[in-house]
This record gives C-alpha cells, sequence and structure tokens, in this order.
C-alpha cells in the first residue's frame, strides 16, 4: 500500500491525495486558487474518491476524473449540492474568461450521477476498505474520512482530517478525533494559535457599528459557502442583520445549508438571519446600496472575482473593508493586505477605504492540531495543506515526539510497510 500525493502538500489547494492499494481511492480533487487555477499533476487512474467538503482547493477539480475515469464518487449530501453549485459556476467563469478547466458540464453531469452521500457515522463498503465519515465542524457536511482496511492481512485505519476546527463555530460544533494508524492532517496553521474568538466577534461588530454611524459602507468580502452563513448568523445575533445586504452566490449557498439543517447547529438563527437580510437580485441595485450606510456581505473571499469587485473600487473613504479568511500568496486579498492595492481592471489601485483583518478561520490551530494527533494516536502522521514552513515545522515536532512523520511535496509517494 502506498499514498501519493498530486496536489496539496507543501501548499494550500488543489487537494489531491491517493491511497493505492487493490483499487485506487483518491482523497479530495481540488484546484489552486489563484488568477490562473492551478490543478493536480498527472492522469491518475482513479476507483473511488472521497470529498472531504464543498470548498473548491477540495472539490474543484473532481469533474475531470471522469475524463479518463469512471470513479464512485463519496460525500455528505451538503458536499454534493453545495460543490455542485460551485462547480457550476466555474464552468461559467472559464467560458467568460476562457481560462482552461479540465472539466464541462458533461463530466459534472457524471460527477453528479456518480456521487454516493452517506451521512456522518454510515458505513459505505469499497474494495478492502469500509469508508466511514464524521464531523469535521468546518462547513456544512465537511468530513474526516476513515479508510478502514477490513480485508487482507493488512488492516489498518487510515484517517484524512481534509479541513477541520475542533473548537465550536456558532454554526458547527467542532470536529470528531478519531482513532487511526496512519493519519493524513491539514497543516494551515500548525505554527500559530487563533485569537480569542469572542473578542474578534465584539472588535468586527464594533467596527461594523461605527463605519455605519459614519454613513460608511461595510464591505465584507467572503467565501460563498462556510464563511457567509457563519457571518450571517454573526450578524443576526448582534441586530444587524436588517442592515444587511447579500450579494452573489452566498443566498444560494445559504438557502441549501439550511435545507440540510441537521449538519449545523443554530439553524434557526441562520434561518431568521436569511430572513432579515436583503438579498441582491439585480446588480443595478449595487449602486444605490453603496448610497446609504449598510453591511454588504458577498464574493469573492480573496477579491479575484465575483460581485465585491463592483463595490470595492466606489467605496468612499469612510467606508470599510473587513478581510475575514485566509488569503492566498497571489490572490487581491493578500495584496491589499500587504500593498493596499488591489488589481481592478488589469490595473493595480490603491483602495480609498481603510479595512481590517478578522480571524474567523475555520481551521484548527496549532495546540488543537496537537490535539488532534495525540488523541487520534497514530503511527505515521502525514502533514498536508499547508505551505513549506508549517507542514515542516509540525511533521519535525511530531518526529520528536517520537511519531513516524512525513511533510511530503507534490509527486511524491510514501510506502506503508506491511
Amino acid at each position: 500500500m502506498r499514498i501519493r500525493f498530486f496536489g496539496g502538500a507543501h501548499e494550500v489547494g488543489r487537494s489531491a491525495i491517493m491511497v493505492e492499494d487493490d483499487r485506487n481511492i483518491m482523497l479530495d480533487y481540488g484546484i489552486k486558487i489563484d488568477h490562473e487555477p492551478e490543478f493536480p499533476i498527472g492522469t491518475p487512474k482513479v476507483d473511488a474518491c472521497v470529498v472531504s467538503h464543498a470548498h473548491l482547493d477540495h472539490s474543484g477539480c473532481a469533474p475531470a476524473l471522469y475524463n479518463e475515469n469512471s470513479p464512485a464518487m463519496f460525500g455528505t449530501m451538503p458536499t454534493l449540492r453545495l460543490s455542485a453549485l460551485l462547480l457550476e459556476d466555474s464552468i461559467k467563469i472559464s467560458h467568460r474568461n476562457h481560462t482552461r478547466l479540465d472539466y464541462h458540464n458533461r463530466q459534472l453531469g457524471m460527477f453528479k450521477s456518480r456521487f454516493v452521500s452517506i451521512d456522518y457515522h454510515q458505513r459505505a463498503g469499497f474494495g478492502n476498505y469500509d469508508i466511514t465519515l464524521y464531523d469535521a465542524g468546518h462547513i456544512s457536511g465537511s468530513a474526516v474520512t476513515l479508510l478502514e482496511r477490513t480485508k487482507g492481512k493488512d488492516n489498518r485505519r487510515i484517517v484524512y482530517t481534509g479541513d477541520f476546527k475542533l473548537a465550536p463555530q456558532t454554526l458547527h460544533t467542532g470536529a470528531e478525533i478519531v482513532k487511526s494508524d496512519v493519519l493524513i492532517m491539514e497543516s494551515t496553521y500548525a505554527t500559530r494559535e487563533h485569537p480569542d474568538r469572542n473578542k474578534q466577534i465584539a472588535d468586527f461588530v464594533d467596527k461594523i457599528r461605527e463605519t455605519l454611524d459614519n454613513n460608511g459602507t461595510a464591505l465584507i468580502p467572503t467565501f460563498a459557502v462556510g464563511r457567509a452563513q457563519e457571518l450571517l448568523a454573526i450578524l443576526e445575533q448582534n441586530g444587524l442583520a436588517d442592515r444587511t445586504y447579500v450579494d452573489g452566490m452566498a443566498r444560494e449557498a445559504s438557502r441549501i445549508v439550511l435545507s440540510h439543517s441537521e449538519f449545523i447547529d443554530n439553524a434557526d438563527v441562520l434561518s431568521t438571519a436569511m430572513k432579515d437580510s436583503t438579498f441582491v437580485d439585480m446588480p443595478g441595485m449595487r449602486k444605490e446600496i453603496l448610497g446609504e450606510p449598510a453591511i454588504v456581505l458577498t464574493p469573492a473571499g480573496m477579491l479575484n472575482g465575483g460581485p465585491v469587485l463592483d463595490y470595492i473600487g466606489k467605496l468612499n473613504k469612510d467606508s470599510h473593508v473587513f478581510i475575514t479568511g485566509y488569503q492566498v500568496e497571489g490572490t487581491n486579498g493578500r495584496n491589499l493586505i500587504e500593498t493596499g492595492k488591489i488589481e481592478l481592471d488589469g490595473k493595480r489601485e490603491r483602495i480609498r477605504a481603510p479595512f481590517s483583518v478578522y480571524d474567523f478561520s475555520a481551521h484548527a490551530g496549532k495546540s488543537d492540531l496537537y490535539k488532534y494527533v495525540r488523541e487520534s494516536a497514530p503511527n505515521t502522521v502525514i502533514c498536508v495543506h499547508g505551505d513549506p514552513k508549517n507542514t515542516e515545522a509540525l511533521a519535525e515536532e511530531l518526529k520528536d515526539e517520537g511519531f513516524d512523520a512525513y511533510a511530503p511535496k507534490v509527486g511524491d509517494k510514501i510506502e506503508l510497510a506491511g
């Protein structure tokens, strides 16, 4: 048995990790989000794929597997529906911008028809393995995957965390820790902790109220899936949803999340937030919104496209931009943080409105990564989904604690001895 890395190793994005055995099981098959998306390397032979959750860095290339294969696809029902929403949008953007995409509507149709939805704790057999999903506490339907080898001489438990968070969020209780022999774990924040979440929320809300009092626009770029629903719930709990406009795909994503309310906590809060807020139905509304003090919750979370670009260049100096998520290197969001400028209409422009960065991460911080390893109790830990500094630091510290730990690169393979 071996594990091969087609993406997502020594980097954040294009997660694609394959367990090679009598039948090959791919764990995620995503893209790396930038101006020009990067895809997993090679053309692997895949018999099945498990999609941990809907974000494009984990699901964004999954339909391309149907160019050369016809794998079974496993995941939760929210992951299917939210992935399909994002993948359909990716096809539209590719056609509009004439950019490369490794799949089209035919492959997306096969992805949806071959998708086997399974609930948390429900087993699905495939080849020598039983596949079981557990709550990852990241977004609606996100899953920690257990591949349990139940046939043959070499019985072992391979656990893939995908993106996970142990600490509770407004809409999620937190990840389940699953016992393992081999643990493949994200390392996004392996070298730092997240700040106190309650203080982050208080500061965020105070700054929004200050912006509104100054007759400005509180512009909140957000990921349509996951972060938008979490922020809507926070705004509702603080009496601000009725002053909030929700633009772009966040509307449909929120509807999908609510239609599977068993996968979230505080569904009533999100439901009320959707009733209290106003949805932007027509692009012409955006100019009117900027003429009044208002909160605008809109994709895209890294400022690389979407409705946010219709707003951000037109903000007045009394407005404020609220960055609430991880900004990948090379994106407009990262450039704004580092230089105060973004690319608009092909030109580097300085944004008139000030900005603040808030940590509402749905990923585990350093101490929770170590907690997961210790309680999962593996023999082998493979550190992925992090930049080289983070994956290598985590692997080295785990070696010092006695674990057999690796920080592989894209293209590497790890042989698992019997």
